[in-house]
């Protein structure tokens, strides 16, 4: 059993985390935590998020320094689910400790640490670790996830877009010559759990917002390996995330060079879904499916990729749990998925 401890539990996605892998058999779930200033001080875990009254009802712990002297070491694996500066200070003494680190936050996702103040609003502090930072694309990165002990978990955005573009990127059937237009539009719970006027369900419309200035522009281009134009979108619903991707194919690709490289990609991968028609964010709503589908005009040489994910689950707490089980030896969707129903002839 892996003990395991996740700090920013009071948050949507820290609940889901704590979810799946209370669910998980080869965890155990040592620490529930929360900062040292959360109004959720003195409560249980199911006091915030009551559909797990009976199932996690445990108290939740404050982090501090001395928490961390005392329990940090004990620990196999810590998951941050935290704002991005804390984890970029505090992620380097849990691997100092030869614990290892699921960072749900962006403090580990951009290779330079000169993007950190203008995305991110602060001066990273250990450039040495977010060169060590393994990106935990799980379908993408399987084998470097295994072999690290810093996994920076890919944002909600990236995660949909990627998987949208890396098929063709890496076969290399994209024309880099033109503008890739990455549309995204994500549910409220997308920002957070603490209140804001911003992001009331009652004031929520559709919207853009942070065009061609969101902190997921780099990270996108970054792993995509080619320059992307990112419009991030923001809709009156509770979870769920698309991602629409307008890119130029290479001169002469066709239709089906296009669907061969989405099938040689994910043909082996359980979480991702190859659609026969354009994805639905109800489709994939609490699950930890990515669902994808493509369309190629073969005059224009242009392809249109969508690709739809819960932004909490595959777009964060169910590919921390995929980095999790890759980086022990499991198979990367270990007690994600329910068993499948196979009929016996009539």
């Amino acid at each position: 059993m892996k003990k395991v401890a996740i700090i920013g539990a009071s948050g949507y996605v820290g609940a889901e985390l704590a979810g799946l892998l209370a669910q998980h058999s080869q965890v155990s779930i040592e620490h529930l935590v929360i900062s040292e200033n959360s109004t959720s001080y003195g409560k249980h875990f199911a006091d915030l998020h009551a559909r797990w009254q009976g199932v996690i009802d445990v108290p939740l712990f404050t982090f501090s320094a001395q928490w961390f002297e005392q329990y940090g070491s004990q620990l196999d694996a810590v998951f941050f689910a935290t704002p991005h500066e804390f984890s970029a200070q505090w992620a380097a003494k849990f691997v100092e400790a030869g614990v290892k680190v699921f960072d749900l936050s962006g403090g580990f996702r951009l290779k330079s640490c000169d993007q950190y103040p203008q995305y991110y609003g602060f001066e990273h502090q250990f450039p040495e670790y977010v060169k060590q930072a393994v990106y935990g694309l799980a379908e993408f990165n399987e084998q470097t996830i295994s072999q690290a002990s810093l996994i920076a978990v890919p944002g909600c955005y990236p995660t949909a877009s990627l998987l949208a573009i890396k098929p063709l990127a890496d076969s290399q059937l994209i024309d880099e010559s033109q503008l890739i237009v990455v549309n995204g539009i994500s549910g409220v719970s997308g920002a957070g759990r603490n209140a804001n006027l911003a992001t009331s369900f009652n004031e929520v419309s559709l919207k853009p917002y942070n065009i061609l200035q969101h902190r997921h522009q780099p990270e996108i281009s970054q792993e995509a390996g080619c320059q992307v134009i990112f419009n991030p979108h923001l809709a009156p619903f509770k979870r769920g995330l698309l991602s629409t991707v307008t890119l130029s194919v290479q001169s002469g690709v066709s239709s089906q060079d296009v669907q061969q490289a989405y099938l040689t990609a994910y043909q082996d991968k359980p979480l991702i879904r190859l659609k026969q028609s354009w994805p639905q964010i109800d489709h994939v709503a609490h699950t930890p499916f990515a669902d994808i589908y493509c369309q190629v005009d073969e005059q224009k040489q242009v392809a249109v990729v969508s690709c739809a994910i819960d932004n909490l689950l595959k777009g964060a707490a169910a590919q921390a749990v995929q980095c999790f089980n890759l980086s022990y030896g499991w198979a990367s969707h270990l007690h994600l998925l329910p068993k499948t129903i196979s009929l016996g002839a009539a």
